[in-house]
């Protein structure tokens, strides 16, 4: 906790100390970049230090993070992170590549990737004493917050788009938290929750709007880091890493994970990260096309109900993340999101259609020449399948329903 320093400004540079701001900067409203003393760091730590903790979570990485030990422990709080990453071979065959991954965060404990930022949220609103978080979300980062609080005890409130699967809407009322659904879309769920905050002083989680949400997704980066980077030969070109972008906060998050060990002297490559989107919700995926940091809102209507953002909070570093490693940005339909899904299932992973994206993102890349066999690629599944059941559904055939009786069953089976 005593190297966290403070915070910078993304687009001015504005340096502040750690009680001057919470959220944005207070000049240009540009997302605050936590700043760490990476100098203390280094002379407290090595890398064995931090590999060869026993905490299987994305705690083992409390040294690299800007927040005091949550407690919690046996808690859902204490097991987030620490995903699997699968290494798929017949699905490597299949696209042509020697080396791929999967890192699956559907395995977190409210099955998506939101886990993180929630979880490192939490532990700084204890730290300040709020007893109140709040945030918007189309379902994930709710459900993260929810079950989060709920680990903990802490006050938690959602406000969602009416239009929110049910199956993240069950979350977000099984946990405990209060649940307020809007007549309108993400957008207007976000900004009625800042007003909000600013009225009853609760304190708010909205991605790309609160700091810490991409200091909780950036563990992801340590644990690509520990898991792959680390054992990857040095002869092979950096890892590519392919990720679905909404709001931007997941992609920025990943990135600053990256910087931060960079700048300990502990990762030699920079990755090349992939910003995957659906030609359905593509503000940010629009900017960098054009060469610009501009973001301009888009009317969003992706199936992808996780990246179905019309204006990206986290749009100028969710570019810079592609621009500043030699990544690029990928659109895709919703039809082929939706057949990724089915693609995936056969290797054993059960992906949203916002994981899904990123997959079929690779596939792209790998048809317009961007990928090469051998290129090391890791692509992040962002949440369990279970979270959208209705578009899962629409990626395979609809299961037969047949008479209890063998002569039925042959008959199916054509035998």
């Amino acid at each position: 906790m005593s190297e966290f320093i403070g915070y910078r400004c993304s687009l001015c540079n504005t340096e502040y100390a750690p009680g001057q701001v919470t959220y944005t900067c207070p000049k240009d409203g540009g997302n605050l970049d936590v700043v760490l003393d990476y100098a203390a760091i280094r002379q407290k730590y090595e890398i064995n230090d931090i590999i060869s903790r026993s905490d299987y979570s994305l705690w083992r990485y409390l040294p690299l993070l800007p927040v005091k030990d949550p407690g919690g422990e046996g808690t859902p709080l204490r097991m987030a992170g620490w995903t699997p990453t699968y290494y798929p071979t017949r699905l490597a065959e299949k696209l042509g590549l020697r080396h791929l991954w999967i890192k699956d965060e559907g395995r977190n404990p409210t099955a998506s990737f939101k886990d993180r930022a929630s979880s490192v949220v939490v532990a700084r609103a204890r730290q300040i004493g709020a007893e109140v978080v709040v945030t918007a979300s189309t379902g994930n980062a709710g459900a993260a917050l929810a079950g989060m609080a709920a680990a903990v005890g802490h006050k938690a409130v959602i406000f969602a788009p009416k239009t929110a699967p049910p199956a993240k809407v069950a979350q977000l009322l099984v946990y405990g938290a209060q649940v307020i659904l809007v007549d309108g879309n993400y957008d207007s769920a976000f900004d009625l929750t800042i007003q909000a905050a600013e009225e009853f002083g609760w304190y708010c989680r909205n991605t790309g709007y609160n700091p810490f949400t991409a200091e909780g997704k950036k563990t992801a980066a340590f644990e690509i880091w520990e898991h792959v980077i680390l054992n990857l030969k040095r002869d092979l070109p950096p890892l590519a890493v392919f990720v679905s972008v909404g709001d931007g906060n997941i992609i920025s998050g990943l990135h600053k994970g990256f910087k931060d060990l960079q700048a300990l002297g502990w990762l030699q490559k920079m990755p090349r990260i992939f910003g995957i989107q659906s030609e359905k919700s593509a503000a940010v995926a629009n900017a960098f096309f054009k060469g610009t940091e501009e973001i301009e809102p888009v009317q969003a209507t992706t199936i992808a109900d996780s990246i179905s953002v019309d204006l990206p909070r986290d749009g100028v570093r969710a570019v810079r993340a592609a621009r500043q490693t030699g990544g690029e940005y990928i659109t895709v339909s919703d039809e082929e999101i939706i057949a990724g899904i089915g693609e995936l299932g056969p290797v054993g992973i059960f992906a949203e259609p916002a994981g899904s994206t990123a997959y079929v993102g690779l596939k792209k890349a790998i048809a317009l020449g961007k990928i090469t066999p051998e290129d090391p690629v890791l692509v992040i599944n962002t949440g369990s399948g279970l979270k959208d059941i209705r578009a899962a559904m629409q990626a395979v055939p609809a299961a037969p329903v047949i008479e209890p009786t063998m002569s039925a069953l042959k008959k199916h089976l054509g035998i």
